[in-house]
């Protein structure tokens, strides 16, 4: 009787955890249909717009912008991870050479002393070698009255040589531990080398507002990743095409972060010096103390204008930012 009460209570535990099962399988179910539900009206809406000749050539335009939009943000969050590779290999090395170093003065210590034990144990054994000479060639009178002392003597000196090769193996040993350590694991970047990498992309972010805002790409692009298509009308052909024709001209325009390498340095610095945080701990400056963009000229600054790129999340831009 006993075992069938087990059994049962086995049974209705797994009848429990089959209904919890299939109630978590009906929810992901319906997760799922209502997933594919939304999907097909996208594409629904998508199909109206392309087959609206009001609307085909807005639809073009949005997801060019839209690519716009991935495009920066794919410029920025490239450039900030090269920019943490390089601090992160930099203070990987620098912390590499310092260990190999702390490494070496320490071997050469040990060797140091084991030159120094070597030495003492040559002495001693010099030392013994002549007091055992001493004691075989000494006369019987002499031998009678000394050999006690000597005996002790010689004894000593046995006992010291073996303190000191005992001595010497500990420190080959330690010598052979120093040679065989491993590196050690890189640590994170500290909170100062996060803010200069942080100075930088946010410098390059406002590099890149500044191409295309004459043409009012930069707000227009962010709108488009924002919003859905047919949310946004850009007039007729002509005024579509004019946009399509502004984004490409811009986006060959686009020059590489090794051409503007200075340029970004100084407006970084620029962007440090206004910078505030909310502690000593945050790398991440206060939003609307880095609201101002920085158009420079040479080594002055041409114009300001107050946008603030990380509040409004400007292509992702909260995203990369070292924290």
């Amino acid at each position: 009787m006993l075992d069938l009460y087990w059994n049962r209570a086995e049974l209705k535990k797994e009848f429990a955890q089959l209904r919890d099962e299939k109630y978590r399988l009906g929810e992901r179910i319906k997760h799922h249909e209502g997933a594919t539900a939304r999907v097909q009206q996208k594409l629904d809406h998508l199909e109206s717009l392309l087959l609206d000749p009001e609307w085909v050539h807005n639809v073009t335009t949005f997801f060019q912008l839209r690519r716009l939009s991935m495009r920066c943000s794919g410029k920025i969050a490239r450039f900030a991870e090269q920019l943490k590779q390089q601090r992160e290999q930099r203070q990987q090395s620098q912390a590499l050479v310092n260990w190999n170093e702390s490494r070496k003065q320490e071997a050469a210590a040990v060797d140091r002393e084991v030159g120094e034990g070597r030495m003492r144990v040559q002495m001693l054994e010099d030392r013994l070698q002549s007091e055992r000479h001493r004691l075989a060639t000494m006369s019987g009178v002499a031998r009678l009255f000394r050999k006690r002392s000597l005996t002790r003597q010689l004894d000593e000196l046995a006992a010291e040589i073996d303190a000191a090769q005992r001595h010497e193996s500990d420190l080959m040993s330690k010598l052979g531990v120093l040679q065989d350590m491993q590196p050690p694991a890189s640590e994170g970047l500290a909170v100062a080398s996060k803010r200069t990498i942080n100075f930088m992309i946010l410098s390059y972010a406002q590099q890149l507002y500044l191409h295309f805002v004459d043409d009012e790409l930069a707000g227009l692009s962010k709108e488009a990743a924002e919003k859905s298509v047919g949310a946004v009308n850009y007039g007729g052909k002509d005024n579509c095409d004019f946009i399509l024709k502004r984004i490409h001209k811009r986006v060959a325009a686009i020059k590489s972060t090794a051409d503007i390498t200075d340029e970004l340095a100084r407006r970084a610095q620029l962007i440090a010096d206004n910078a505030s945080f909310r502690s000593d701990e945050d790398a991440v400056p206060v939003a609307n103390s880095i609201s101002i963009v920085f158009e420079l000229d040479g080594e002055a600054v041409r114009k300001k204008r107050h946008v603030d790129l990380v509040g409004e999340n400007y292509w992702g831009l909260r995203d990369v930012l070292s924290r």
